[in-house]
């Protein structure tokens, strides 16, 4: 699933395609440090009432988007992590008020699943990856 800042509007895959293989290696080297607590964040979003569509903001750069939840010095990532859901994308116009529905529908399991929307350079799209088995 994809949704372009530009586009509004959800494609229909899982992963953005335009994601190249080097980032989503660093996302993925990235995911192993902070998975676990992506995944506490992630239930406490849920528990607390926020939202059933907690999304994770991971970029190099300062952005608008999302409440800190920590820096690359925090656990030496290569990037830097914030909480945020699908209201604020909502919001903030990053997913059209017509793709709401469709974005639902193709939000994988958050017990199971993070959902991380990566901003690199040129590049902004939501990419699921599988929290690890315990």
């Amino acid at each position: 699933m994809t949704s372009h800042s530009n586009e509004n509007t959800i494609l229909d895959d899982v992963n953005s395609p335009e994601l190249d293989q080097k980032i989503m290696s660093q996302v993925a080297g990235d995911f192993i440090k902070v998975a676990d607590h992506l995944k506490e964040a992630s239930y406490q979003i849920r528990k607390r009432g926020f939202s059933e569509n907690p999304i994770f903001v991971v970029a190099r750069t300062m952005v608008e988007v999302g409440q800190m939840l920590f820096t690359r010095l925090d656990f030496e990532t290569q990037f830097d992590y914030k909480a945020s859901f699908l209201d604020e994308f909502v919001q903030r116009k990053l997913i059209g008020e017509e793709s709401v529905e469709l974005f639902k529908e193709n939000f994988k399991n958050a017990d199971e699943y993070c959902c991380l929307f990566v901003i690199e350079a040129e590049f902004a799209g939501f990419v699921f990856i599988p929290f690890p088995e315990d």
